[in-house]
């Protein structure tokens, strides 16, 4: 099995992380089971290109599971977690293609390594697989049978794609479905900006001005924490709607 890791060695540690981050993912965890039973997609091949955390190391077992030939790279080496990947690959036999803070050439090198598996259906997060593969790839094409996307940069690029008449293939806008928005942006997007600016600056937010940019799904979860945190919040915003949207939720604007 090939696969570009940090580390095998720091395999025990992801373990145990990933199998934590189980416990907090009951839906997935049914689908798992049912995958198991059903094996949907014995015979395919999914080539995922997302955030290597320990949630997307959940959603690799569960498509393992239902019988995909499951491989992995980077879609933001920023975030990678060198111990899940070196998890996946030791102890769930998953190729995995990333290295926390590789490089640009490295980055498009493991990408070109997932299509090199010429996969059925592509999971991508930012549409650099699905892009590579129109531009550069092409011997590819005739394998995909289509995918998903999502991120709100990858959405945009995938619909001027389609606008031009240039995509060959369908992609299902993940990004679009309303769980995604409340969940993933008003929520964690509203927990996660606030826990870095505290990690990255050791403030207190109490009595702090904070100035949120516009009043969308993301902003809305910021400003809340923020609120939450004690912080005296302003929104900026030049949607008439959403900004009295903002005034109603009692923020100044």
């Amino acid at each position: 099995m090939e696969f570009d890791i940090k580390n095998v060695d720091l395999a025990p540690g992801g373990r145990h992380r990933i199998e934590w981050a189980s416990q907090e993912m009951p839906v997935l965890k049914g689908v798992l089971q049912q995958f198991t039973e059903e094996r949907p997609f014995a015979g395919l091949r999914v080539g995922g290109c997302m955030h290597v955390t320990t949630e997307t190391a959940n959603l690799m077992v569960a498509l393992q599971s239902g019988g995909a030939d499951v491989v992995l790279c980077a879609s933001n080496p920023l975030s990678t977690q060198d111990d899940v990947a070196a998890s996946l690959v030791a102890h769930y036999e998953i190729p995995v293609y990333a290295i926390k803070g590789e490089d640009n050439q490295t980055y498009f090198n493991h990408i070109n390594a997932i299509i090199d598996h010429k996969p059925h259906i592509i999971m991508d997060d930012g549409s650099d697989v699905t892009s590579t593969i129109h531009k550069d790839r092409r011997d590819a094409m005739s394998t995909v049978i289509g995918g998903t996307e999502e991120t709100t940069t990858g959405i945009v690029r995938l619909r001027a794609m389609a606008k031009d008449g240039a995509l060959e293939f369908p992609m299902m806008a993940v990004n679009d479905a309303l769980t995604k928005h409340m969940f993933d942006n008003r929520y964690g997007t509203g927990q996660s900006t606030m826990d870095g600016v505290i990690r990255a600056t050791n403030y207190l937010i109490a009595g702090k001005v904070v100035v949120v940019g516009g009043y969308g799904w993301c902003s809305r979860g910021i400003a809340m924490r923020a609120r939450g945190l004690g912080g005296n919040v302003v929104v900026t915003e030049v949607d008439p709607l959403k900004a009295l949207e903002a005034v109603m939720d009692g923020f100044r604007v």
